[in-house]
């Protein structure tokens, strides 16, 4: 009997050789499908798909010329390296000399890509993973320690140097990866052939560009098992629909809440599962909530710019809010952008002299971006002038680059880790609610996401007190209202101490500053049921961030709670509930409304 090479084979029965040649026959078929989809991946700017070359030319100059000025820093490093690897090539040599099938000790870090026991007890597993280790730690130090950059240059420098350290880990490739190489032989071929399946679908999906699905699309469906708390929409404009959320409490504070998300994803990161719904919660502690759901837009958003936002998305959602509950005033959240963007609007309210505003609360909000954190390596002008080039061609930016750029901020856990699971070991993606709304996202106006990263990203005009906005200039000291600020301790997008920067420039005389545990996402979807993530607080907000830091005080749990009691001695005495809409605003649908669906 024989494979279908030739290769003659006395052990392999005739069940595993059908298997075998079936398996081959499907990865003959995908291999068209995929070469279809890749036919079919649309041209975009080249500064969308990396750096520009002027990144690598500033690291080569300042590297040869460290190495002119400072030999023994450089001979130090290089010397380092070549003993690790050569001690380590050695105790290889001199376990398998002594006829032991076996790896020497391994006293390297933990690194959860390497869970495989055979990455620590083979032999040739082990002596990749190592070698890989220690080229990685010599490139990476390298880099880092690059004198005659600036901190910017530097920073973006040793970020895509990683990129390419963590692309270039044994465990993306199949020959190098023993836990794929397992799986594939247990399975006759089956695991990579569902891989392969998998890798055609993601690519058919996004029109031949690679986007790793991180959730089983399947498992959920927008309405009936995520986002279902129960509400109506009772506005609609061509910028957002307005829900309003029905009661689950007899009484309710007069004051109602608002909420703004952020527009880069959709709302339902507040609304996944009810034990994890921030929204239902706060329906729960009595409140007559409303949450803006904006639209996903396309070509015909083109023009649109962060006076629209504002004026037909913030000013018109507050007013409706009013019309509807006969209240003077609201209290109002932003979420990441959308607190950027609130913090304009209440600085425009201030200069009009609008109270419509009582309070305002902010999650993981940038407002000086000073210090961007790590979003700020794509944020120079290779990055942007690309976004600029390619939204003037096509109106907008598709969402496929904005989820492909904060899946780089953690690239280990949101792109590679997803693509061995899905592709090598032919794994169907979890069922996560989370991860299932991180991979639903939505595209930006052409215009707003140029306006956003030259006005405020680069050129920090709120914060330098500069920013034009429907005929006024604003700064961050025209914030007057009391406010509450949530930040979080790893977030990756918008870092807790560049939000802190920003709230300590309000004129705000009532200040509250959170820092939850964990990042952008889970610091904030953190529901005191779970009891998993802590919290600081420190009500002196005269020092810098370290300061601030040292003298806070650690508090088990989640900050929701805290928060609540903040909000309640804002939101004015319990009246009887209120049902959703009003003559004026009769229901138009059931929550979550018609813009957070898929297109069709």
């Amino acid at each position: 009997m024989t494979t279908k090479t030739g290769v003659k084979d006395e052990n392999l029965d005739e069940a595993k050789l059908e298997r075998l040649n079936a398996n081959m026959a499907k990865m003959d078929e995908l291999s068209k499908r995929l070469v279809a989809a890749m036919a079919h991946r649309k041209a975009s700017d080249p500064g969308l798909q990396g750096p520009s070359q002027d990144i690598y030319v500033k690291a080569m100059s300042a590297y040869m010329a460290e190495m002119m000025t400072n030999p023994s820093k450089i001979i130090e490093q290089q010397v380092n390296y070549w003993g690790k690897s050569l001690k380590h090539y050695v105790e290889a040599q001199q376990a398998l000399s002594a006829g032991k099938i076996e790896a020497p000790e391994d006293k390297g870090p933990s690194d959860r890509r390497f869970k495989s026991e055979l990455w620590d007890e083979h032999p040739y597993f082990n002596f990749v993973k190592q070698q890989y280790l220690f080229n990685s730690e010599a490139i990476t130090d390298a880099m880092s320690n690059i004198e005659g950059l600036d901190a910017t240059e530097r920073n973006r420098i040793s970020f895509f140097s990683r990129q390419i350290v963590d692309m270039f880990s044994p465990t993306n490739f199949l020959g190098t990866n023993p836990e794929a190489l397992a799986k594939a032989v247990e399975t006759d071929g089956e695991s990579l052939v569902k891989g392969l399946e998998n890798l055609v679908r993601d690519l058919e999906a996004n029109d031949g560009d690679l986007l790793v699905s991180l959730a089983d699309k399947d498992a959920f469906t927008v309405g009936e098992n995520i986002a279902a708390t129960e509400g109506s929409v009772v506005y609609r404009n061509r910028m957002f629909e307005l829900i309003q959320y029905a009661p689950t409490t007899d009484k309710v504070h007069a004051t109602p809440l608002i909420i703004f998300p952020p527009w880069i994803n959709k709302f339902y990161i507040m609304d996944l599962k009810p034990a994890n719904s921030l929204i239902k919660w706060i329906v729960d502690q009595g409140y007559t909530l409303f949450i803006v759901s904006w639209v996903n837009p396309g070509e015909s958003h083109a023009d649109v710019g962060i006076d629209d936002y504002i004026d037909e998305g913030y000013l018109t959602a507050i007013n409706e809010v009013k019309k509807i509950t006969g209240e003077k005033q609201v209290n109002a959240v932003g979420y990441c952008i959308a607190g950027t963007t609130l913090s304009m609007v209440l600085g425009l309210m201030n200069k009009r002299g609008d109270k419509s505003v009582k309070s305002a609360t902010f999650f993981t909000t940038l407002t000086d971006f000073e210090d961007p954190g790590e979003m700020g390596v794509f944020l120079d002008n290779d990055f942007v002038d690309g976004i600029e080039r390619q939204v003037a061609e096509q109106g907008y930016l598709h969402s496929f680059f904005m989820s492909r750029t904060f899946s780089f901020l953690r690239s280990n856990d949101l792109i590679y880790a997803p693509a061995v699971r899905n592709y090598m070991l032919g794994e169907t993606p979890p069922a996560f609610d989370l991860l299932y709304w991180n991979g639903d996202s939505t595209n930006l106006p052409g215009r707003f996401v140029v306006d956003y990263l030259r006005q405020l990203c680069q050129d920090n005009l709120l914060a330098k007190g500069e920013m034009k906005v429907l005929g006024e200039t604003l700064s961050l000291d025209d914030v007057k209202v009391p406010v509450c600020a949530v930040a979080c301790e790893t977030d990756h997008i918008a870092a807790w101490r560049g939000s802190y920067a920003g709230v300590q420039q309000f004129g705000s005389k009532d200040k509250t500053f959170i820092v939850s545990e964990s990042g952008h996402v889970a610091g904030i979807i953190n529901p005191p049921t779970k009891k998993k993530y802590g919290h600081y607080t420190n009500d002196d907000m005269s020092g810098d961030q370290d300061d601030w830091m040292e003298g806070a005080t650690f508090h088990e749990g989640s900050w929701w709670p805290r928060w609540q009691g903040w909000l309640g001695k804002k939101s004015g005495k319990k009246i009887p509930a209120r049902v959703p809409g009003d003559s004026t605003h009769p229901v138009l649908t059931a929550a979550p409304g018609t813009y957070v669906l898929p297109k069709k």
